[in-house]
């Protein structure tokens, strides 16, 4: 997401935006919380020094969840990630 649609989204300009992600400005609480909310994450993943796992080590450990069914409860498993896919691809307008 851009920054200025996300700017957009949370309801601040985006040079506020661009002051936040540059440690350039205090950042309240409600916007915070409007910014985890838009990008889906924990406000704790948004203030945290450890970098987020990157898309092939998020793939790899939802294969090794799914290598841990057995045969007959994969087709639920499936059921459950695209329900899970849409619904986030819905919330992401």
């Amino acid at each position: 997401m851009s920054q200025e649609a996300l700017a957009g989204k949370v309801g601040i300009s985006v040079t506020h935006m661009s002051h936040i992600e540059t440690g350039n400005t205090k950042l309240s609480l409600p916007v915070l919380s409007k910014i985890a909310e838009e990008l889906s994450v924990g406000a704790d993943a948004l203030l945290s020094d450890e970098p987020r796992p990157d898309k092939p080590t998020l793939s790899l450990e939802v294969r090794e969840i799914l290598d841990s069914f057995e045969v007959d409860e994969l087709p639920v498993a499936i059921e459950v990630l695209r329900a899970l896919r849409d619904a986030m691809a819905k919330r992401r307008g």
